[in-house]
């Protein structure tokens, strides 16, 4: 008689899924087809019954740029370092965005998917690639649209240029985006056990962003090095300096930035990853 085939190779598996805590990065790439899946229900049910539906993605960074040229350019007047406050804020708002929604959209992965964890086995780390990807499609629309500012301002004798850090561009975006997965995949982990978490994520981002260079320059801190040293050891102040170094020729980047981020970043995601495939073993019953 011919063997049967061993379940395991079909990864399917119906029930608690006790016992499938390992990452396999393998098996979550032979599952790309599940998380481009993810992504577009991610977009139906994000812009489901709204007025303006994608348009949102634009208008939302948008409205808020405006709100930081108005607020922090005319009534502080916070120096922009030369450059044009609202491509300024643009640039910063942009980065920033990316990141946040990056962590507020794996936060609660565990909590809002409970349902489907509970019935069919998949790679649990399928969910939150997907939400960071959505994240990466909102962040290239919003790129897109903050070139076409930038050519403007260009084209207007503002001074702003491309300088040589654009060829880093790709890798800033890289590492914000492992820096929001690892971030969010760490309070999705604890939420499954602390629920308060995820009621104080969307605020703990919202201060996060206060201690980052969105709507100050990291220059404007020269005068106070305690604050400011505090300030660079924010891992997402490199990356917003060097975007805004790599498009407006104006930023503070420094290599002890560089790699802080980088490290931050590494140490973030492997925790983030071990502690969500620990999680996995036993988030049905605190869930």
């Amino acid at each position: 008689m011919e063997q049967m085939s061993s379940p395991k190779q079909y990864h399917v598996h119906y029930g608690s899924a006790s016992n499938m805590a390992r990452v396999d990065i393998g098996e979550l790439w032979r599952y790309k087809d599940l998380i481009w899946l993810f992504v577009k229900r991610d977009f139906t049910v994000l812009y489901k019954q709204t007025i303006l539906g994608p348009a949102w993605i634009i208008l939302n960074p948008l409205i808020t740029t405006v709100i930081f040229n108005v607020v922090f350019g005319g009534m502080a007047n916070m120096p922009t370092d030369g450059v044009p406050g609202f491509l300024f804020y643009m640039a910063g708002n942009t980065v920033w965005t990316f990141f946040a929604n990056c962590v507020n959209n794996t936060a609660n992965t565990f909590v809002t998917n409970s349902q489907i964890f509970g019935k069919v086995y998949f790679p649990r780390l399928t969910m939150p690639v997907s939400q960071v990807l959505t994240s990466l499609i909102n962040f290239g629309i919003q790129a897109v649209m903050y070139l076409i500012f930038w050519v403007y301002f260009f084209a207007t004798g503002s001074g702003v240029t491309f300088t040589l850090w654009v060829l880093a561009v790709p890798f800033v975006v890289l590492e914000v985006m492992l820096l929001g997965l690892g971030v969010g995949i760490i309070v999705s982990s604890l939420t499954t056990k602390y629920r308060d978490l995820a009621i104080a994520v969307g605020f703990g981002v919202q201060l996060w962003m206060y201690a980052s260079p969105v709507v100050y320059p990291l220059s404007m801190l020269d005068n106070s090095p305690r604050l400011r040293v505090l300030v660079q050891l924010n891992p997402m102040t490199s990356p917003i300096e060097i975007f805004r170094m790599a498009t407006l020729g104006t930023g503070t980047v420094t290599m002890f930035g560089i790699v802080y981020s980088l490290i931050f970043t590494a140490a973030a995601l492997v925790l983030g990853v071990v502690l969500f495939s620990r999680i996995e073993k036993t988030f049905m019953d605190t869930v």
